[in-house]
């Protein structure tokens, strides 16, 4: 193969990998943020020059705020709603179950009712087990929307050197 089909295919799987990423973001069994930045970097290493590696910086960078950010603002909220972390987990784990129970749709509804459950139980107030679970909900979507937002803004980052570097090829 020559060099140019080895970066087609490397470009290809790398721009697959963009949509694993993006997904684990939103559905937080797969990996997120961390996939797209490990792409890249393999995309750099693989078509080397320096629109890769400002690329691979730059993603770096975006995808290191974005995890920053969603995981200090969530914690922050949860925090103050005095929501501890473990019905959260106890949410991903549910909805883990679910993926299995109900296809496509287990993940979020596993994930509610096993944080509303974890929540009631935890306050031993059912309609308390609503009010934080709801702020659990809110907090968690926030930091998702904000690390989805760097995520597609590290995407276009990509796709900008992608079309840089064969254009200039």
């Amino acid at each position: 193969m020559d060099s140019l089909t080895v970066q087609v295919i490397v470009t290809v799987l790398v721009g697959l990998a963009y949509v694993v990423g993006l997904m684990g973001i939103v559905v937080p069994v797969l990996p997120g943020t961390i996939t797209l930045v490990v792409a890249t970097l393999i995309w750099a290493i693989v078509i080397g020059g320096w629109t890769a590696w400002i690329a691979f910086a730059i993603v770096l960078i975006l995808g290191a705020i974005g995890m920053t950010t969603s995981y200090v603002l969530t914690g922050k909220r949860l925090h103050a709603a005095e929501v501890p972390m473990w019905p959260v987990y106890v949410g991903i784990a549910a909805g883990i179950v679910g993926i299995f129970v109900i296809p496509f749709l287990g993940l979020p509804i596993g994930f509610l009712i096993g944080l509303y459950v974890s929540e009631a139980l935890r306050q031993k107030d059912w309609k308390k087990g609503v009010t934080s679970a709801w702020v659990a909900i809110k907090a968690l979507g926030t930091g998702i929307l904000i690390e989805f937002g760097l995520a597609m803004l590290a995407t276009i980052t990509f796709a900008i050197a992608v079309v840089v570097h064969f254009v200039t090829a």
